[in-house]
């Protein structure tokens, strides 16, 4: 789920708006400081639309619930870095401010009262029904946010919203007759599954050497890193109670649980502790660092290591993989200390032997053989169906999926959508790691209720805004450029 919204995310960003009613209740989640350089408050400009640092963050911290709710609360800053959650934040802003750039050349404006009456409107600002200010106000303290900055968010969300409205065009009879005619086709099926059981494929060392020929630039050792290491132990720095708590409320945004809420001193004074040793050290580390350099001190181990090992730390690979043989790291850290690292060589990826990529050459040389042996039974089934001891189905549709027998529901669902959409009366049609081997004896059209016709015109609704959607973006990419003020926002 996680990868499919990171691919999808820039052409689905109104699809899954996240409303600015959706940051109450979460935590603050600090990212990180960056380098504004001569736009400082602003982070990028995209046409004549400014995006601040203060939505930056709020997109972040909306993004970092939804994700740490999905991975269970298990999400941390290390992680969200690797999947790059400042990206994905800064991508659904730069979406929204080239709609909201469209959304001033239409000449679209939101009313203050609009505004007004959307946010009265929100119920976690309301008791007993009624907009309560002392709530809002509480709502924007624990956010550290301000009321022109949530109210300007608010604003841009409604203009976004009217945009998409006035652009928005409903089914059409003809569209919903076709594609409601799709929906409500009926198979009768003979049909074979077939699966790895029914074939008997083994291994031929001389056919699995040959195959390893054909492939063999694609199995190469890792490149290698001969690492010297100078570590710069942090615990034994001294950290007083008053600078712990001083160190915690300068950066308490940093200290959430789970579900994004922020931690009180009690609960993060551990980790708040870690930390600051770990700031506190850092001068000792650099003058280590420059000893190394000078030749004053040896290193305390040396290690070779394939790249991205998790010995290192992410943030020193990518140093070190900009280095050249010879050359020493800054110090970075590793776990609760620090490593100032030197290259002494590198080995490059060298193909490997037979005998070292056996193991896995075999596991590709059997599933292409395997697949092969399959689609070969599969061939021969389908030209005499009738006599192989076939299955007969009642009547199936794409929701009347589940009486397949030898398919599971998913695989059903997969089998059919690819038979619904196929012109062909017989085939072969593969399904996950199987192949279902299939004739239509009879076919019929069921007659529409009222629900499912209601069920196709949202379908057809939903198909149609998402590729007018999808469209509107490529236009809008290419009509408002994008001007970033720092780095690490884009890939």
């Amino acid at each position: 789920m996680i990868s499919w919204m990171q691919k999808h995310n820039k052409y689905l960003v109104w699809t899954i708006w996240v409303a600015t009613i959706a940051f109450i209740g979460a935590g603050f989640v600090g990212w990180g400081t960056y380098d504004f350089g001569s736009k400082a408050g602003n982070v990028a400009k995209v046409g004549n639309v400014e995006i601040k640092q203060s939505q930056l963050n709020m997109v972040y911290s909306n993004l970092y619930g939804q994700y740490n709710k999905m991975l269970q609360g298990k999400l941390d800053e290390k992680k969200a870095k690797e999947m790059g959650l400042v990206q994905q934040a800064f991508s659904q802003l730069e979406v929204q401010a080239k709609l909201l750039n469209f959304a001033q050349d239409m000449g679209i404006v939101v009313s203050d009262k609009e505004v007004a009456d959307t946010l009265e409107g929100i119920r976690s600002f309301q008791k007993d029904g009624v907009f309560n200010k002392e709530i809002y106000n509480a709502y924007l303290r624990s956010q550290r946010l301000k009321a022109k900055t949530f109210e300007a968010t608010l604003r841009d969300e409604i203009t976004i919203r009217k945009t998409l409205e006035l652009l928005h065009t409903e089914a059409l009879p003809l569209e919903i007759e076709t594609f409601s005619a799709a929906m409500n086709a009926a198979d009768k099926l003979m049909y074979k599954v077939l699966g790895s059981n029914d074939v008997n494929v083994t291994v031929d060392e001389s056919k699995l050497k040959a195959f390893w020929e054909t492939q063999k630039e694609n199995f190469m050792t890792p490149r290698m890193y001969k690492l010297s290491i100078v570590w710069t132990a942090t615990d034994g720095t001294e950290v007083t109670e008053e600078e712990i708590k001083t160190f915690y409320d300068a950066n308490s945004f940093n200290y959430t649980d789970a579900t994004g809420k922020q931690l009180l001193f009690d609960e993060a004074k551990a980790q708040a502790e870690k930390d600051l040793r770990i700031k506190k050290s850092k001068k000792a580390a650099q003058k280590q660092y420059i000893a190394f350099k000078k030749g004053k001190i040896e290193s305390m181990e040396t290690v070779t290591l394939p790249v991205n090992d998790s010995t290192l730390s992410k943030e020193l690979w990518e140093d070190v993989l900009a280095k050249n043989n010879g050359d020493i790291v800054k110090p970075k850290v590793v776990g609760d200390r620090y490593a100032t690292v030197k290259i002494e060589a590198v080995v490059e990826p060298a193909p490997m032997t037979f005998e070292e990529a056996k193991a896995e050459v075999t596991k590709l040389y059997m599933a292409q053989a395997q697949k092969e042996a399959l689609l070969k039974l599969a061939e021969s089934t389908l030209s005499a169906l009738e006599e192989s001891n076939a299955t007969v189905s009642d009547f199936v549709t794409l929701e009347k999926n589940d009486n397949l027998k030898m398919l599971n529901s998913q695989e059903s669902l997969q089998f059919l959508q690819k038979l619904f959409t196929s012109s062909k009366e017989k085939g072969i049609i593969s399904v996950s790691d199987k192949v279902v081997v299939y004739k239509i004896m009879e076919q019929k059209f069921l007659e529409a209720d009222q629900n499912r016709t209601d069920f196709v015109k949202q379908t057809v609704n939903q198909m149609k805004n998402s590729t007018f959607e999808s469209n509107l973006i490529k236009m809008l990419d290419a009509k408002y450029p994008t001007e970033v003020y720092m780095g690490g926002l884009t890939n």
